[in-house]
């Protein structure tokens, strides 16, 4: 399987199935590698991964991420086989840990620690499984024994809002021989401050949340560069603006530092589905 050098990233609930069928054939048309999409709130990720498989031909599908607290390992496994065969082996099976409320207050579950829960899934979904090695599994890792996890029983990471010295970490733990598929979010906006304010708008929903805020401390960000909204130091960390070499330079940082692939996520007025196209068409593989 060849995820490509580039991929795009966009969350799953802000497109209608209908707007989904276009963008994915856009995506796909501009010659992007793989097309990841979250799971959080709304469509359920196998469901919509078999959908966005129907309506491609050639691209490639990861869930960024599936939630193990969605279903058990064994229907995890179910859905990475069925999707696996009715594609030709186009989608990849990205496993997370999710966060707290989503669990608990969401789904009604309880939270338990991240390492061992993801140990004993991974174990779960492989056991028996005599080629378990090559399928295409990956984690939403963040942290060093996450991701030592993701090199030790699957095909890789893929670290979402996360800087290029976080990739260099990463790419340290994992290895020569592994995926590491970086999301980073990039606003066509030459104004700062209307980038910042898009970009603000597009992480506030992560700001609360541990796993995120643990992983930014790490990287050298204060408490105070994630209150109120994140200083302008993060938010410019977060989501790469300004001209298109500008934003092709960071793209490169994170090569540079290990990534073996990197998914665009477009930042744009929420809902201006063109001005999210028109930035993969600024960045298109061909």
């Amino acid at each position: 399987m060849d995820l490509g050098r580039l991929g795009v990233w966009y969350a799953a609930d802000k497109l209608t199935p209908a707007e989904w069928s276009g963008f994915i054939k856009k995506v796909e048309t501009l010659g992007y590698g793989t097309l990841w999409y979250s799971e959080s709130r709304g469509f359920e990720s196998m469901a919509l991964g078999s959908f966005l498989l129907s309506q491609s031909e050639t691209i490639c599908i990861g869930s960024s991420i599936a939630n193990i607290y969605a279903r058990d390992a064994y229907a995890s496994r179910q859905g990475l086989h069925t999707l696996s065969q009715i594609s030709g082996d186009r989608f990849i099976l990205g496993l997370g840990v999710s966060h707290i409320p989503l669990v608990e207050k969401v789904r009604g579950h309880t939270y338990t620690k991240p390492l061992s829960t993801m140990r004993n899934y991974l174990e779960r979904i492989y056991e028996d499984g005599n080629d378990s090695d090559s399928w295409p599994i990956v984690l939403a890792a963040l942290g060093p024994r996450m991701l030592a996890l993701s090199a030790e029983l699957t095909r890789g990471a893929v670290p979402y809002n996360v800087t290029p010295e976080h990739t260099a970490r990463a790419k340290e733990i994992l290895g020569p021989n592994k995926w590491l598929a970086v999301e980073q979010k990039v606003c066509l906006e030459t104004s700062p401050t209307t980038a910042r304010a898009l970009g603000r708008g597009e992480l506030e929903r992560y700001l609360g949340l541990p796993n995120y805020r643990r992983c930014w401390l790490s990287l050298g960000f204060s408490e105070d560069d994630l209150d109120h909204g994140g200083s302008d130091r993060f938010i410019d960390a977060m989501v790469v603006s300004g001209s298109v070499d500008a934003i092709q330079r960071r793209l490169d940082e994170h090569f540079d530092a290990g990534a073996t692939h990197v998914c665009i996520q477009p930042v744009h007025v929420p809902g201006d589905l063109a001005a999210a196209e028109r930035t993969l068409e600024a960045f298109a593989p061909h």
